[in-house]
């Protein structure tokens, strides 16, 4: 393709790295795929069904533009030019390609074929007599015998490939979509398969249905200059100062490598995030070891900034997180490169380091080697004697070595006569606060800014506040905003109810327990938060000014991302423990789709749990149970194998009403691996949500959020739906897992903690918001500012001339009554200043604006700071268009941190 489409690719939604490699032979034909199974089938072909002529390119350009409005996209002008120049081949490929990209962001690049076909129609209403139904079947059946359950003769055959003799009559293939007996798919060209509609019958019907158009639409751009796009993508993501996603860290990879060596020119002189470093360096240091090794010296301060190399060179995590990798060899050049860098770093660090992942660091000494040039690098060889508890009573020429590199460094490392033992800052902060020493361990403390502030709530129980107070505003300018925002949420969070904690392990699995904890001082929480709220106002101040900030008061519900490196890719980012109202339709269609690879079987199931008011288990519908109550939910049937090219697709219809009916209030739906193969297995897998479709079994128009299922992962939580105020909380959480047959009757106790926990933590709690973010923002940078009301009426307040930032930010986040107020948007002239006119009569710029808004219905000036948790219709390439971690972005503190692991 000689295009892109520019603005799905500023927004980072289509990062895939098939995708970006688009950009780096523009003159070579996208991915390979077909035309998304839409609307027009035989007019976007660009010729009648079943022709063989090739495609006429007048014909195929008026189709793909009436399906990419279908999907709520429309072509620009000079991009429609350029498309109109190619010929029909290659339109038929660039159409795919972009259709296909379009499509798979709402799930609709796949077929959808769940086990009943007529789904939710066709659904036993009595699972457990379906069940009987199918052991009778596979325990009595027998081949060239009549019938077991309806007597008819030469009706019985097997279906290939799992061999379970169906009787024809019983099980109608017209519905089934799998073997009625086991539920794996069977060969698509068995008999016993039978279509279930004429298809041009279907897609004419098909049409009509969707003859509205989507509500939102979003403008494609043409990419004049892929290269640069490319750069202007890396940069941003480079910049970050939040660990990257999944989807990110593919991205990055991506661009690199497909753009290497021109790619290393792009390369900042800082890179904050230090598991983005490790990806980079990775990249440079297998294509040119001894070129990349001034990077290495740029990008790596720490031993563990190394051992995330090593983890990225190998294939594994570089957040460490998950296993550790097999250990690969490494070429003598990297080896050397990274052992001479470690050699010239501090030794007590590089002492420290080791010890904080020491099972991954001698492991990965095997593959270093570091005893063998110890005499080149004995610093290095020292520390990792010290790791791995070395004798060095030995008298060898290496213990003399060891033991000499050891008494130039009395405060690092002891020596008990045997082995040499390790004195690290941790231990030595541990043992002060032990012994009760808390203005020792302050004083430790305030030499690791970041270690200070995470532990600001204990400290806080045990130093003055105005002590605390001075130490965290003295450190608090060096530290990232992700962790003051954290520590202020934190802080002012008071204790009880629940606890939650991710620990770091494979993934973000999930624990509770009650918090018993006593509360914090109430002038060390005013204290403290005052200082960090400031620390936040300073550095918005130091931002351009703008003339008007806009600001939705629906923001209260979205939370300041603080963690956001194990989230799942998904349409719409939210942070965990947001809240967003739940599709307004009467019914509520959840979906999974998933594909195995050759060589394995994979079996997931689409569950939901239902819970009372107390928590209490009331319900489910899954597998075991097809129908629960009156239709209140409809499982669509268990497919237990999801082999190429169809894979395998689930789908569970929710009836908000009738749920409540039967005593609901809260409904979990869960994403299990019944026989434990994680989802980083998978060919392909995601799942998600959408309004019920009328008369259709999936529509990508009514998708209203989608996400992949990824990493090592078994069981995913990812929201939690309150029935009786038809809102859900994004979780994105996983639960642990010991064993294989993952079901609701193993987990429903565990779901009941977690869901509880959520509402405790994140209901109860006063965590910071994206609404408290934004206005730090306006508070500081803007004079006027006005607030879009959840009633549809607008507020407007303005800064009064003695009235510090810290003042006006506490009226807008404390939503006070506004200095004017209109009942209606256009009323307010929601349109944010543009540029002006000089006595010339020449347009001249102006400040660029600022925005935080839910929706896209908002006029905004030319270069403009914008964040929208729905872009649409908002041009990426006239404004600067911001996601969550961004906007936190902004308050990134102006100098460097101090280096930590």
């Amino acid at each position: 393709m000689t295009w892109l489409a520019e603005t799905l690719l500023r927004r980072r939604r289509l990062t895939s790295p098939s995708l970006l490699r688009t950009l780096r032979a523009p003159d070579s034909p996208g991915p390979a795929s077909r035309w998304w199974k839409g609307t027009g089938v035989a007019v976007a072909r660009g010729r009648k069904a079943g022709a063989g002529a090739p495609p006429d390119p007048a014909e195929g350009l008026l189709a793909l533009e009436a399906d990419l409005l279908r999907l709520g996209y429309l072509l620009s002008a000079p991009l429609r030019r350029r498309l109109g120049e190619l010929d029909g081949a290659g339109l038929a490929e660039a159409g795919r390609a972009l259709l296909e990209a379009l499509a798979a962001e709402y799930g609709g690049h796949v077929d959808h074929v769940p086990l009943f076909r007529s789904f939710p129609a066709g659904v036993p209403a009595d699972t457990f007599e379906f069940y009987v139904r199918r052991v009778f079947a596979l325990l009595l059946q027998e081949p060239e015998q009549p019938c077991v359950l309806c007597g008819q003769v030469r009706t019985v055959h097997p279906v290939s490939p799992c061999a379970h003799l169906v009787c024809r009559v019983c099980w109608d293939g017209a519905d089934f979509s799998a073997c009625p007996i086991c539920h794996r798919r069977v060969d698509l060209d068995d008999p016993f398969l039978r279509p279930a509609d004429d298809p041009v019958a279907e897609a004419v019907a098909k049409n009509a249905r969707q003859a509205g158009l989507p509500d939102r639409m979003v403008l494609l751009r043409l990419c004049e200059d892929p290269a640069e796009t490319a750069r202007e993508l890396l940069q941003e993501l480079l910049d970050r100062q939040t660990p990257a996603r999944a989807e990110d860290r593919a991205a990055i990879e991506a661009l690199l490598g497909d753009f290497w060596p021109r790619s290393a020119d792009w390369l900042p002189e800082r890179i904050p995030v230090r598991e983005t470093r490790s990806l980079v360096l990775a990249t440079a240091l297998s294509r040119d070891a001894h070129g990349a090794r001034e990077l290495l010296e740029r990008h790596t301060d720490t031993a563990t900034d190394v051992l995330r190399l090593l983890y990225a060179l190998m294939g594994g995590d570089p957040g460490m997180r998950a296993p550790l990798p097999r250990r690969t060899c490494l070429p003598r050049p990297v080896r050397r490169a990274l052992l001479d860098r470690m050699a010239r770093m501090p030794v007590p660090r590089v002492v420290e380091d080791l010890h904080r992942y020491p099972e991954a660091w001698k492991r990965m000494a095997e593959g270093l080697h570091p005893f063998e040039h110890h005499r080149r690098h004995p610093d290095v060889a020292l520390a990792f004697a010290v790791l791995r508890g070395t004798r060095l009573d030995t008298g060898t020429p290496l213990a003399g070595a060891l033991l000499a590199r050891a008494a130039a460094h009395p405060g690092v490392v002891r020596f008990d006569g045997v082995r040499l033992h390790p004195l690290t800052f941790a231990g030595r902060v541990e043992a002060a606060l032990r012994d009760g020493d808390h203005a020792g361990a302050l004083d430790l403390l305030m030499t690791r800014p970041g270690e200070l502030v995470r532990r600001i709530v204990h400290l806080s129980r045990h130093i003055p506040a105005d002590r605390l107070a001075a130490a965290v505003a003295e450190v608090a300018p060096e530290v990232s905003p992700g962790v003051l925002i954290s520590a202020l949420g934190q802080l002012r969070t008071p204790p009880g109810g629940s606890r939650v904690f991710l620990p770091r392990g494979g993934t973000a699995r999930i624990w509770t327990e009650p918090d018993t904890r006593p509360p914090v001082p109430a002038e060390a929480v005013t204290a403290v938060s005052s200082v960090l709220i400031a620390e936040m106002l300073r550095r918005a101040a130091a931002l351009p000014a703008v003339e008007r900030a806009v600001l939705d008061e629906e923001l209260t519900d979205l939370l300041a991302p603080v963690a956001e490196r194990s989230a799942s890719s998904s349409l719409v980012r939210l942070p965990r423990g947001s809240v967003r109202p739940l599709p307004s339709g009467g019914r509520i269609r959840l979906f999974l789709h998933w594909a195995q690879p050759a060589d394995h079987r994979v079996d997931l199931d689409l569950s939901v749990a239902l819970f009372d008011e107390r928590w209490e288990f009331t319900g489910l519908c899954d597998y075991t149970n097809l129908v629960l109550g009156d239709d209140a939910a409809v499982h669509s049937g268990d497919l237990t194998s999801a082999p190429e090219p169809l894979g395998a697709s689930e789908f569970v219809d929710l009836d908000v009403t009738a749920m409540r009916a039967i005593g609901g209030r809260y409904a979990v739906p869960v994403v299990f691996s019944y026989n434990d193969v994680p989802f980083d297995r998978l060919v392909r897998g995601f799942a998600g949500f959408m309004e019920t479709p009328p008369g259709e079994l999936f529509d990508p128009l009514a998708v209203r959020q989608r996400f992949d299922l990824a990493g090592p992962a078994k069981i995913l939580v990812p929201l939690v739906a309150d029935l009786w105020s038809r809102t859900m909380r994004w979780a994105d959480l996983n639960l642990s897992t010991d064993g294989g047959f993952n079901d609701l009757d193993e987990h429903h106790e565990q779901l009941a903690r977690l869901g509880s926990a959520l509402e405790d933590v994140f209901g109860l709690g006063d965590r910071v918001t994206l609404w408290e973010v934004a206005c730090w923002h306006a508070a500081a940078r803007a004079a006027a500012v006005t607030v879009r009301h959840r009633d549809g009426t607008v507020g407007h307040y303005r800064r009064g001339p003695d009235e510090t930032a810290a003042a006006f930010a506490a009226r807008l986040t404390a939503r006070t009554l506004p200095d004017h107020t209109w009942t209606t948007r256009e009323g307010a002239g929601l349109a944010l200043p543009d540029r002006g006119t000089d006595a010339a009569g020449q347009r001249t710029p102006r400040e660029a604006s600022f925005a935080a808004v839910i929706d896209d219905d908002l006029d905004v000036a030319e270069g403009a700071q914008v964040y929208a948790l729905h872009p649409g219709r908002l041009d990426p390439a006239g404004i600067r268009a911001l996601d969550a971690p961004g906007l936190v972005d902004l308050l990134s503190p102006a100098t460097d941190p101090v280096p930590a692991a």
